[in-house]
């Protein structure tokens, strides 16, 4: 059962992508939790040192998809 689940999709540019990764990239290394700001509330989620990865590619003929997942 789901207690919360925050989800946005939106068109970036490449370089904006890469950069909002970056950013997650440092909360994971430098932190021990992620902080995301959605409809002016904040939240923080705790990372243990040790998180499942998932990285899934599907090429389609006319659609690409990247899906980065961690869980815990």
């Amino acid at each position: 059962m789901e207690i919360l689940e925050v989800e946005v999709k939106e068109r970036l540019r490449r370089e904006a992508v890469a950069e909002r990764l970056r950013d997650l990239a440092d909360m994971l290394a430098r932190h021990n939790e992620l902080e995301f700001e959605r409809g002016g509330m904040r939240f923080k989620v705790k990372v243990p040192d040790e998180v499942e990865l998932k990285v899934e590619l599907e090429v389609e003929s006319d659609e690409r998809e990247l899906e980065i997942e961690l869980k815990w």
